[in-house]
């Protein structure tokens, strides 16, 4: 782990997906979300 935190989009995607995992709802938008958040970490991570 570099020891950057995640982004707050990084974070919320997090969430909606352990959601989706725990209910079964909302998975194909939790996914979509943690995608997302991914693309956008790679400028900040320099990847």
């Amino acid at each position: 782990m570099s020891g950057e935190q995640p982004s707050n989009l990084q974070r919320k995607a997090s969430q909606a997906q352990s959601k989706a995992d725990r209910s079964g709802q909302g998975k194909a938008q939790a996914s979509q979300k943690q995608s997302e958040a991914d693309r956008s970490a790679v400028p900040k991570h320099g990847l």
